[in-house]
């Protein structure tokens, strides 16, 4: 491990009106987009730059670098295993955490379908969070041309990320490119991905950092997104003029981040912050809050709004959507675990059971157990077999959903 350069003094995140907030940029992708970020424009923000491969660090100049270094490559990277990188990452955590210590929330740039995004960005979530600092993740998702494997260690990085960051605004790079002309350059295709996904950061960042008429206070946003530990999604419009408000309403709703207000409606809490000129009017409010509400049935909903004169005629709507951790049906939090033969590992199906104590005279309750299959072991790292879209390694009563009582 090679550290470039000390660590910023920091005091505690508690001495400020607004937090401290470290913006840690994590494997190749995530260097990159650190340096895609206008420091002017998140002035105050702490910038930190964490890969395994040191050639990397050039596209970012970045005050921290914290360099993983690997014996078997020397230094050249992972070699595309995010274990490799996990590993890394477990050895170094105090250097990780250290390199947390003083925030209130560390903002997690990466990419995930690679080693150095995949592996270490979990455990940094854990070393953030165990620091004392509000982990919020913002990933893409490879393209579908990255193939199976990418694709795989991508899903794999980004269920572990959840269960270790506070939130995660997950971006799958193929949606994105259904609205670009697919004839445009590589390249500019890749920055299109990069722009939506730092859209996210930029409107997490103003919502903590600028002063509102109706202000969304760094608590709101702990109670929206702490110990959750699910997929955020995330949208950021902007429309101006007479017609602004209904605009930014039919663009929210049809936006591609939101799936097309699907996100909305599944989700358990949503913040939206609204900044406008010094015209804006509660008109405009009620009328983008009630369509909101409209959506959120069920949704504990968090407002704020801002009033920037740099704006002029301008709307823009930042809407953060937590869609809630999906519970196994039946099942309490206090649960005891067992697997089909020895312990926990390869091709073992994990089994779970109530352990509260049952009421006298209760009438048994038959539940559904939710078989899941936790590793493939030695074939983890192989190409499922797929036909007509199905994964054949995957049992078939998951495959099609089928209960077992």
């Amino acid at each position: 491990m090679n550290l470039q350069t000390e660590l910023p003094a920091v005091g505690p995140a508690e001495t400020s009106s607004a937090p401290v907030v470290k913006i840690i940029g994590v494997g190749n992708a995530g260097v990159a987009l650190l340096g895609a970020l206008d420091p002017a424009e998140f002035a105050g923000a702490q910038f930190a730059a964490i890969n395994t491969d040191a050639g990397a660090f050039a596209s970012a100049s970045v005050p921290v670098r914290i360099h993983l270094e690997t014996k078997l490559l020397r230094g050249l990277g992972s070699g595309g295993d995010p274990d490799r990188a996990r590993a890394l990452a477990e050895e170094q955590f105090a250097t990780l955490k250290s390199a947390c210590e003083g925030a209130g929330v560390v903002f997690i740039l990466a990419g995930l379908g690679g080693g150095a995004g995949s592996g270490i960005s979990p455990v940094l979530a854990r070393a953030a969070r165990e620091a004392g600092a509000l982990a919020l993740a913002f990933v893409t998702l490879p393209f579908d041309c990255e193939c199976n494997r990418r694709e795989m260690q991508a899903r794999q990085g980004l269920e572990q990320l959840k269960s270790a960051a506070d939130g995660v605004i997950c971006l799958p790079s193929q949606r994105i490119s259904q609205l670009v002309d697919l004839n445009a350059d590589a390249l500019e295709i890749f920055r299109v991905v990069d722009r939506f996904l730092l859209e996210g950061v930029r409107g997490v960042w103003h919502l903590l950092m600028r002063p509102g008429l109706i202000q969304v206070h760094f608590g709101d946003l702990c109670t929206l997104l702490r110990d959750r530990h699910a997929e955020s999604a995330f949208a950021f419009v902007e429309a101006a003029g007479a017609g602004r408000a209904r605009e930014v309403v039919e663009n929210l709703l049809s936006h591609p981040l939101l799936d097309e207000g699907r996100a909305l409606a599944e989700s358990s809490a949503v913040l939206v912050s609204l900044t406008a000129g010094t015209d804006l009017s509660m008109a405009e409010i009620n009328r983008v809050i009630d369509q909101v509400k409209r959506q959120c049935h069920r949704a504990q909903i968090i407002m704020g709004a801002a009033v920037d004169a740099a704006m002029g005629d301008k709307l823009c709507v930042t809407i953060i959507a937590a869609r809630p951790e999906v519970s196994p049906a039946g099942l309490k939090p206090q649960t005891e675990t067992r697997t089909t033969g020895g312990p926990a590992g390869a091709g073992d199906v994990v089994m779970a059971r109530s352990t509260r104590p049952k009421k006298a005279g209760a009438k048994p309750v038959q539940t559904q157990l939710p078989l899941t299959i936790v590793s493939k072991g030695r074939f983890d790292k192989s190409e499922p077999t797929k036909y007509n879209g199905e994964d054949l390694d995957m049992p078939t009563f998951i495959r099609r959903g089928v209960p077992l009582n």
